[in-house]
C-alpha cells in the first residue's frame, strides 16, 4: 500500500488570510484565527487557497506568510498549502519551500490561465512539479475548482497520476460541486483522499468512503462541522445536526466567499481589521451583509469567537 500524507481525514477550513487596511497581511490576526480554528474543531489548515486570496499575492508575500504562520505557533504538519500558479518555476518553488517547512501536503491548482489545453498537459505540468521538487516528502492533492480555474483534473487524468506518483499522489479538493463526479472518484481510485470542497456534502461523502470536507465557510462552521464529523465517527444520528449545518452554509451562498466571510467576521467580532481584502475582490455591500445577517439570525446561528 502506497505511504499516507501526513494529513488525516477530517474537517479542513479553507482560511480567510486577514488584512490591514494598507493590505498588507495582518500575520498576527492570521495566525489567531489559525488557533482558534484548530481549537474548534479544524483537523488541520488549508492556508493560500481561493478563500485565502492567495493569487492576489506575490510568490514573496505567499512565502513570508507560510514562514511566520509556523513561526507564530500552528504546527506544519496540519498545513495544507496552496501553491499553485500559472508559471511553473513559480510553483516548483513554493512548493519546495513548503515542503522543506514540513507542512502536511500541497493543495494544487493546475495552471488556469490558458483553456485550451488537453488533460496530457495539465498531467505533463503536474509531473514536473514533482519531478522539480524532487523530494519524497511531498504531498499532493490536487485541486478541482473548475469553477474558478476553467481547467479541470478528470479521472482519468487523476489515476494515471495515482499509478505512477503512488506516494506524491494521495487525494484532492473536489469543489465542482458535483457530488456524483467526488463518489466516482472515491469508488475509481483507490487509496486516495476525497474531500469535498464544502461542508453541504461532509455526512454524504464520509458516507461513500470520502475524507471529509475543505471548506471556506467552515472559518465559521468549523465547531459545527467538527460536531457533525464526530456523531459519524462515532456511528450516532448526525443527519439533523448535517441538515442545520447544510442550512448555514447555503446562506453564504450567492455572494462571493471571502468578501462575505470577512464582512461577516468584522461585523459579529466589532473589528474592523477583518473587512480589508485584495483587489479585485471587495467588501461585502451593507444591503449584501444584512441579508446574510438576516438569513442566519433566522437560524440562529452565531459563531463562538
Amino acid at each position: 500500500m502506497a505511504k499516507k500524507s501526513t494529513l488525516s481525514n477530517g474537517v479542513y477550513t479553507a482560511t480567510l488570510t486577514p488584512l490591514k487596511p494598507n493590505g498588507k497581511v495582518d500575520d498576527d490576526l492570521l495566525i489567531k484565527h489559525c488557533k482558534w480554528l484548530l481549537k474548534n474543531g479544524s483537523t488541520g489548515i488549508a492556508l493560500l487557497g481561493t478563500t485565502g486570496e492567495a493569487n492576489s499575492f506575490s510568490i514573496n508575500e505567499r512565502k513570508q506568510i507560510l514562514k511566520k504562520v509556523i513561526a507564530g505557533g500552528i504546527p506544519a504538519k496540519k498545513l495544507m498549502v496552496g501553491t499553485g500558479c500559472c508559471a511553473l518555476p513559480e510553483t516548483i518553488a513554493l512548493t519546495k519551500q513548503a515542503v522543506k517547512l514540513g507542512v502536511g501536503g500541497i493543495l494544487l491548482l493546475p495552471p488556469y490561465y490558458y483553456k485550451q489545453v488537453s488533460q496530457e498537459g495539465i498531467g505533463q505540468y503536474v509531473e514536473e512539479v514533482i519531478q522539480g521538487v524532487n523530494d519524497s516528502k511531498l504531498h499532493i492533492y490536487l485541486y478541482h475548482i473548475p469553477k474558478m480555474s476553467g481547467v479541470p483534473f478528470s479521472i482519468p487524468l487523476i489515476q494515471q497520476l495515482k499509478e505512477k506518483y503512488p506516494t506524491t499522489i494521495v487525494g484532492i479538493k473536489d469543489s465542482s460541486g458535483d457530488f456524483s463526479n467526488m463518489n466516482a472518484m472515491v469508488e475509481q481510485i483507490p487509496d486516495f483522499q476525497v474531500f469535498a470542497g464544502t461542508e453541504k456534502y461532509l455526512l454524504d461523502i464520509l458516507k461513500v468512503g470520502g475524507a471529509g470536507c475543505i471548506s471556506a465557510t467552515a472559518n465559521v462552521t468549523v465547531p459545527l462541522c467538527k460536531e457533525v464529523y464526530r456523531l459519524w465517527k462515532t456511528k450516532k444520528p448526525a443527519v439533523k445536526k448535517n441538515n442545520y449545518l447544510v442550512k448555514v452554509r447555503t446562506s453564504f451562498e450567492g455572494f462571493p466567499f471571502s468578501g462575505a466571510l470577512k464582512s461577516y467576521i468584522g461585523a459579529v467580532t466589532d473589528n474592523p481589521k477583518w473587512t480589508t481584502v485584495r483587489l479585485p475582490n471587495e467588501p461585502l455591500p451593507k444591503k449584501d451583509l444584512t441579508t446574510l445577517n438576516k438569513r442566519l439570525a433566522k437560524l440562529k446561528f452565531m459563531p463562538s469567537f
